[in-house]
């Protein structure tokens, strides 16, 4: 799931790939040929020229959710892109002490830069300030670590933005309409990023005097628990306007349950954008209508400031001579008028 404590920062723009498998060892740097590599790989790379040979260490969580699967699939492909990048990928573990071994060991190999996505941010920080302590620069991706001196650069999505985006897209689609009435989906209530997202949302709801959140019902990011929670909410709430749930892979299973009750009296908004999700809104012939983007291409964003940092770079556009210390990624709004821009960029 996405989780993330959010921080805000500078845009940064991603190059897109959709998710695959996750893949262990290290990566060739020979640039792939296959037909079966995604449609968003053939966007450029920030600075393609090739210069000095640089080895990345990848660690991430274990993949078991789609974006997850979307972060690893990202990495890899967009070290492909570079001739002088070669990248060390771990299998991933949920497990902290287990993640921690697997940084310690890319640590011992004195990898030039390590990016990782902590499982925990907290509890992987005293890793990230052993790697910075034996000068290994760090990107840290998405979960951040307690203390900015456990990495050289932060870069992830943005939380509240996802809110506050669902919040005005609705609230332009329903300001024509009185007494107007919304419902939300969450997530795990016991994560920061839920909270974060619920606030976005409610506070771009009060740009519009006419709506007013009558339910909302925490689900867990699975399809199992989406389904179960939208039928509750189903169940109670007889009539409402728009639905924003948190997350496309539990909106795979609201979903179900909409169309079981036999309901189609409201337009729906998702978020993080699945594969599935952009599918649906391209076909148009249900109620979601939209989803509010947390971009698993952040990883590919990541190989890119990895790069430039072992090269002494700075970022192409930008006019200083070293990368950011924080990169906050947009939450852009997807829907039926811009699905096709961002259709490869839906992960599986």
């Amino acid at each position: 799931m996405t989780e993330i404590t959010s921080r805000r920062g500078l845009l940064f723009g991603a190059a897109a790939v959709s998710a695959g498998a996750l893949l262990t060892g290290c990566t060739s740097n020979e640039p792939s040929d296959s037909k079966d590599e995604p449609a968003g790989n053939d966007q450029p790379a920030v600075d393609d020229k090739p210069g000095k040979q640089v080895t990345i260490g990848f660690a991430g969580p274990q993949a078991d959710h789609g974006w997850l699967n979307a972060i690893n699939d990202n990495a890899k492909s967009r070290a492909e892109k570079y001739s002088d990048v070669t990248l060390e990928i771990t299998e991933g573990s949920n497990d902290t002490a287990q993640q921690i071994g697997q940084i310690e060991t890319l640590i011992n190999k004195k990898v030039d830069v390590l990016v990782v996505l902590p499982a925990d941010g907290k509890a992987l920080t005293q890793v990230g300030l052993k790697a910075m302590r034996a000068g290994i620069p760090v990107v840290n991706l998405d979960r951040i670590f307690n203390t900015p001196q456990a990495y050289r650069c932060w870069i992830g999505g943005d939380n509240y933005g996802m809110g506050l985006n669902a919040g005005h897209y609705i609230g332009e689609k329903l300001k024509g309409k009185s007494g107007a009435r919304v419902i939300e989906l969450a997530g795990l209530d016991n994560l920061e990023l839920t909270k974060q997202r619920t606030q976005g949302f409610d506070d771009a709801l009060k740009n519009y005097p006419n709506i007013k959140k009558v339910a909302r019902q925490a689900a867990e990011f699975t399809v199992e628990s989406g389904q179960a929670k939208m039928a509750q909410l189903l169940q109670a709430q007889s009539k409402f306007d728009a639905l924003w749930n948190h997350d496309d892979d539990q909106g795979v299973g609201a979903l179900r349950a909409i169309e079981q009750a036999g309901r189609d009296d409201f337009l729906m908004v998702g978020g993080a954008g699945a594969l599935s999700a952009f599918q649906a809104i391209k076909q148009d012939d249900g109620v979601l209508k939209a989803t509010v983007l947390y971009p698993p291409t952040m990883a590919a964003s990541a190989i890119d400031l990895a790069r430039a940092l072992g090269q002494s770079k700075g970022i192409g556009g930008l006019a200083e001579f070293e990368i950011p210390s924080s990169l906050t990624l947009y939450s852009a709004v997807v829907d039926k008028t811009n699905i096709d821009q961002y259709m490869s960029t839906g992960f599986k």
